[in-house]
């Protein structure tokens, strides 16, 4: 310890050519990193589960065609709607069942798409369920 006597009190030297680091700055270099960015994501992605679109029975088609087709015949009034449809994932195979509540503006049987007074979309091929007031007479059987 005596070598170092001359210097151990001095002052630390100041930089004159730049400012000084602050000290947040300083642990900033030292804070870890991520070799692998992106990683967590993907491993999430992964994990992420998808549906598979159920294949309709004939009973549950019919019952969408009739619906369907009350809506087109009450269409002047704005039938407010319930749909459950099959929504596809976009970044992988399978996708989720989804319900939107709404007022029906149209149906295009051209492009085969419900149209809501909100402008949302759906591809009539994509429909699993319709309900509303507007079916309550209705009377389906449905076997799954």
């Amino acid at each position: 310890m005596k070598n170092y006597n001359d210097i151990i009190y001095l002052p630390h030297p100041e930089p004159k050519s730049h400012k000084r680091m602050t000290q947040r700055d300083r642990a900033a270099q030292f804070s870890p990193f991520a070799a692998l960015t992106g990683y967590e994501d993907v491993v999430a992605e992964t994990a992420r589960l998808t549906d598979k679109r159920l294949e309709l029975s004939e009973d549950r088609q019919t019952k969408i065609n009739e619906c369907l087709q009350a809506i087109l015949e009450k269409i002047s009034e704005r039938p407010e709607v319930k749909i459950t449809y099959f929504l596809p994932d976009k970044l992988k195979s399978g996708g989720g069942y989804t319900v939107k509540i709404g007022f029906v503006k149209w149906i295009d049987e051209v492009e085969k798409i419900v149209i809501f007074t909100d402008n949302f979309s759906i591809p009539i091929a994509d429909i699993y369920d319709i309900d509303g007031d507007l079916f309550r007479d209705f009377a389906w059987e449905i076997e799954e």
